[in-house]
């Protein structure tokens, strides 16, 4: 008698794909938990790095290449605190002076094709016959400077000339060469702190090119005529300062290009019915203003 064996039945074609579907999923489940495992384990690390940290440290790197104004006024602002405090740009405290040179340059700075940003003007009690600028809006007058200016158009040239470095942008374009040539830029950027310490190397240095000084002067002068200034006040100055065989030229008329070739382009710029057009010319009024000095 032959023995019976049960064999199992063969599995239905439907419960075979619904077996494979199964493992299938089953399959899927356990990648995205052993995936969620491995990536839970490799940002723990990263959690014990404060996100403060990390933000104060991106803060603190500025990129050059597209500067914004704000930030621009703000490392101005260090490198401004930076030379007052360490005595490179020591303030003359005269109110009735300061007020006067400000209230002069806030005029300019109105008028200038960069008058979205803050500007502040500072007199330095130096007798030394110099002016300069540096990047976010700040503007140094020499005392000395100030006392040998013969009116006030004469001034307002040299302020004018000032903004202009300030509407080129000259100083930012200075500080990156300078970062570049030191070592100081990476492809973040440049630190804050560096930055802060190669503008005021640049604002005590003071030299400018060629092309920034002939841009300055004709921004100064298109400034100084929006202004309602005579013209005349441009060229007196430059002209006063070399006939006058000063030992004290200042950086804005001894720099690179020879002040000659510069007097001659601003002459060829100003008709000579028109030179004498405008506000300033008068000495004595001028005087009246700046007798504290």
């Amino acid at each position: 008698m032959l023995s019976r064996f049960s064999f199992p039945k063969p599995p239905s074609s439907s419960e075979q794909t619904r077996s494979y579907l199964s493992k299938r999923w089953s399959y899927r489940l356990l990648s995205f938990l052993l995936g969620l495992v491995l990536a839970l384990g490799m940002t723990l690390p990263v959690r014990a790095i404060s996100w403060i940290d990390l933000i104060r440290s991106g803060a603190q790197v500025l990129q050059l290449s597209n500067i914004s104004d704000k930030q621009e006024m703000e490392l101005g602002a260090s490198i401004n605190r930076e030379l007052v405090s360490s005595g490179q740009a020591k303030v003359y405290r005269n109110r009735a002076i300061t007020n006067y040179i400000n209230r002069l340059g806030q005029e300019m700075a109105r008028n200038s094709a960069r008058s979205e940003i803050d500007y502040t003007f500072q007199v330095v009690d130096d007798d030394g016959i110099n002016a300069f600028a540096t990047m976010g809006g700040y503007v140094y007058l020499n005392k000395g400077l100030i006392a040998r200016a013969d009116n006030e158009a004469e001034l307002a040239s040299v302020i004018g000339h000032e903004i202009g470095h300030i509407v080129g942008k000259h100083s930012i374009k200075q500080l990156r060469q300078r970062a570049i040539a030191q070592g100081a830029l990476s492809a973040a950027g440049v630190d804050r702190s560096q930055a802060v310490q190669i503008g005021v190397e640049l604002a005590v240095n003071r030299r400018k090119s060629r092309r920034d000084e002939l841009e300055a002067d004709q921004l100064g002068l298109s400034n100084l005529t929006k202004s309602g200034y005579a013209p005349a006040g441009m060229l007196g100055f430059m002209q006063k300062l070399l006939e006058g065989g000063s030992s004290s030229v200042p950086t804005f008329v001894s720099t690179h290009p020879a002040t000659s070739e510069r007097i001659k382009r601003l002459q060829a710029e100003i008709p000579p019915e028109k030179a004498n057009q405008g506000k300033g010319l008068n000495n004595q009024a001028y005087k009246n203003q700046i007798r504290g000095i």
